[in-house]
């Protein structure tokens, strides 16, 4: 079975799906059959006639565990290594067996490393690279605000109805807090510690190269990453972006608050 969060987002077996993937379980992975686009040490990326291959291992471990080949007909064949199959209740593990947030960006949407929180109806999105508090921040305005936490580490971003709008995602880090739901974003803030709290609006540059260094990129893939820059432009004409230097006090959120404007 896949991990519980992932399993949060299942549909009626009836559903039509619009992709398919075919997976099997294999003692050994089978030879590559494209041409190599990107390499590091848990993945590489083969471009095939059909779209991409990638071989697939994890960060901190030796070895590959599973072989992803897009083929005609909206489907993808894995191999699946039989030894490394105790390892996929981890979130991350499992999903990237499937190479979404390649899929969902030709669904005009973006994977945002963030702690997605729910406040008077709308998203306020947290966002740094890992270790700068995001966590934090959200756990602060569900303290002193009464605001809730949708997903510890990520959304998915796409417009519903016009308007950009948070999404669920089933993968949480190490929150433990994953809810499918979806929420109009009242604001993208970008954190950083500080020893005194200050927050402003950003924009343009600024505001654009933070963002983007959080999004889920196939950075080797150039439709695909010229296709997110189009999607980012299109966000930051819609939804305001902030930076907050933050301490972890009560003073933090009522500075972002002051910032943003109260509701």
């Amino acid at each position: 079975m896949p991990p519980d969060n992932f399993m949060l987002f299942e549909v009626d077996e009836n559903c039509p799906y619009e992709y398919k993937y075919e997976i099997e379980v294999t003692d050994c992975l089978p030879d590559p059959c494209g041409t190599l686009v990107a390499e590091r040490a848990d993945l590489k990326v083969y471009e095939t006639d059909a779209g991409e291959e990638r071989f697939i291992g994890t960060k901190g471990s030796d070895g590959l565990y599973a072989c992803y080949r897009e083929k005609p007909d909206h489907r993808a064949e894995i191999w699946l290594v039989r030894e490394r199959m105790r390892s996929l209740h981890i979130d991350p593990v499992f999903t990237s067996l499937l190479a979404l947030e390649r899929h969902m960006i030709r669904r005009d949407q973006m994977l945002l490393h963030c702690a997605y929180t729910e406040y008077q109806g709308e998203a306020i999105l947290f966002s740094a690279p890992s270790e700068t508090g995001k966590t934090t921040q959200a756990n602060l305005w569900e303290k002193y605000r009464g605001s809730r936490t949708v997903n510890g580490d990520r959304s998915l971003l796409g417009k519903i109805g016009g308007r950009w709008t948070a999404q669920g995602w089933p993968v949480c880090g190490s929150s433990e807090v994953c809810h499918n739901e979806s929420i109009p974003i009242r604001a993208i803030v970008m954190l950083s510690q500080a020893k005194e709290n200050h927050a402003r609006r950003i924009g343009g540059r600024e505001a654009f190269v933070q963002i983007y260094s959080q999004i889920t990129v196939n950075r080797w893939n150039r439709e695909d990453s010229n296709h997110t820059m189009d999607l980012l432009m299109d966000l930051l004409g819609q939804v305001p972006v902030y930076h907050l230097g933050c301490t972890i006090s009560e003073e933090a959120v009522r500075c972002l608050e002051e910032a943003m404007g109260k509701k």
